[in-house]
């Protein structure tokens, strides 16, 4: 169970603090919400109802600066997870990102943004789905990583490149 000003990541809105914890009657019917707030965006608000496991498996704790350091070690051992078949892997890389798994997260980042790296080369792009998930996938990472390093998010990557590079 989480509390009171945890920091969350909920589903595509991102790094959220849980503001409250209350109850509501809806349709006859009291259940106990999370309030959350997502940290970059001052205007939305979410409630999330505790029993509902499809609600609660788009939240996870966010990871402590401690956690970060680590991952970001690992980062250059982390395998390529490319697919050939556009649907098989739209499919792969949506679950990574409803997913909690950093590590998944990280090579996903890794293979959208080295394949690219080859189809510049080429004198092509992305694909748009693998696009649009490249972005959303560097979204969810960086503005973790910003929001509990405290740096900007246009930070993170040089941030990564910085500690890789001293390992």
């Amino acid at each position: 169970m989480y509390r009171v000003d945890d920091l969350v990541l909920y589903s595509a809105q991102g790094v959220c603090k849980i503001t409250d914890i209350t109850t509501k009657k809806i349709n006859g019917e009291v259940n106990e919400y999370y309030i959350l707030k997502p940290v970059y965006n001052e205007n939305a608000v979410i409630s999330v109802p505790v029993h509902n496991e499809k609600a609660m498996a788009k939240m996870r704790k966010a990871l402590s600066s401690d956690e970060i350091y680590r991952l970001i070690r690992t980062m250059p051992d982390k395998a390529l997870i490319w697919i050939d078949n556009d649907n098989l892997r739209k499919e792969k890389y949506r679950n990574i990102l409803k997913g909690s798994d950093r590590t998944e997260l990280i090579s996903l980042i890794k293979t959208l943004y080295l394949h690219q790296q080859e189809q510049q080369q080429k004198g092509r792009k992305l694909h748009n789905a693998d696009e649009q998930i490249f972005a959303e996938a560097e979204k969810i990472l960086y503005e973790e990583f910003a929001y509990v390093l405290h740096i900007d998010r246009d930070q993170v990557l040089p941030f990564i490149l910085k500690q890789i590079e001293a390992a």
